[in-house]
């Protein structure tokens, strides 16, 4: 418990100051939509980028694995798509953006240091798989849902067009791509560039967390709590209990069975927030979400190392 109080509480810190910040008035709200563009189009595009393009994707590359995590992963997205419109009455696009926090889980802020904390640094190898294809998988399924829920009715052409039109104006997976070129093809990152780069990405966490704290003051969980509350639970629970159920069903090794349920465990990360954020919808219960989801894991984190073997 300990161990997962020392990693979390710095990133509340981070989110505390920012929502301190708002609360003050020491920023405005339009100070707050400044950092989120910033990290949204820019910072973390670029930890993006550096992540993919640096990774030995030779490596652990474990289809029972990915399997394990993403089938958990899609199932949450479609019970939170179906709970988000059944039980809460909530128009179309807010049912994408709710059946989206479910499905993205925090494997970079969250999961990659509790699994180090837990297991050690050389635990990684299956989290930095599982990293590797998050953004692409989980944006991918997103956008696509968004567009053919805007384009009701309309040619199945025309919405495969706007997919694709969406997935490449989308920084993130402009970076992610960007990321898997230069890795295939072995071009050497300029020395001036790649320093660039890393002061980006420093930057990128704490400057989207410290936004995250601004939102969450605009957007508190007045009149969204059973929404809220359902979609923490498919995170923390039920992802990880799908993971754990699968992995063991498909024979995954004892090292990525603990990388893939710790992974399934996090809380939804800040990219559920960007991503409600870039079509307006549903912003109080994404951004939420990630903060009582966050708290959730000091309990359910703990719960699930001792679970696993």
């Amino acid at each position: 418990m300990q161990a997962l109080a020392n990693v979390i509480l710095p990133v509340f810190l981070i989110i505390g100051f920012g929502y301190i910040a708002r609360w003050r008035q020491l920023i405005t709200d339009s100070h707050v939509d400044g950092v989120v563009l910033f990290t949204q189009n820019f910072a973390i595009p670029c930890l993006l980028f550096v992540a993919i393009a640096r990774l030995d994707l030779g490596q652990d590359f474990d289809l029972r694995l990915l399997a394990s995590f993403y089938a958990g992963a899609i199932i949450c997205f479609g019970l939170g798509f179906g709970g988000a419109r059944l039980l809460f009455k909530r128009d179309w696009e807010d049912c994408v953006v709710i059946g989206f926090v479910a499905l993205f889980s925090n494997s970079l802020l969250l999961g990659l240091p509790i699994t180090e904390r837990a297991y050690g640094s050389d635990a990684l190898a299956a989290n930095f798989a599982i990293i590797a294809v998050h953004s692409p998988i989980c944006y991918g399924i997103g956008i696509t849902a968004m567009e053919l829920v805007r384009n009701r009715g309309g040619r199945l052409r025309d919405t495969g067009l706007r997919v694709l039109k969406a997935m490449f104006r989308n920084a993130l997976v402009i970076g992610i791509a960007l990321g898997f070129i230069v890795n295939f093809s072995g071009l050497p990152i300029p020395g001036v560039m790649d320093q660039a780069l890393d002061m980006m990405v420093r930057a990128a966490l704490p400057a989207a967390l410290f936004g995250l704290g601004g939102v969450l003051y605009r957007y508190r969980p007045e009149g969204d709590l059973r929404t809220i509350g359902f979609v923490v639970t498919l995170s923390l629970v039920v992802h990880p209990a799908i993971t754990f159920g699968l992995a063991h069903l498909l024979g995954v090794g004892t090292q990525g069975m603990r990388s893939a349920v710790v992974t399934a465990a996090m809380a939804p990360g800040v990219n559920a927030y960007v991503f409600a954020n870039l079509y307006g919808r549903a912003k109080r219960v994404a951004a939420s979400a990630v903060l009582i989801g966050t708290a959730g894991v000091i309990v359910t984190g703990w719960v699930w190392l001792q679970i696993l073997p």
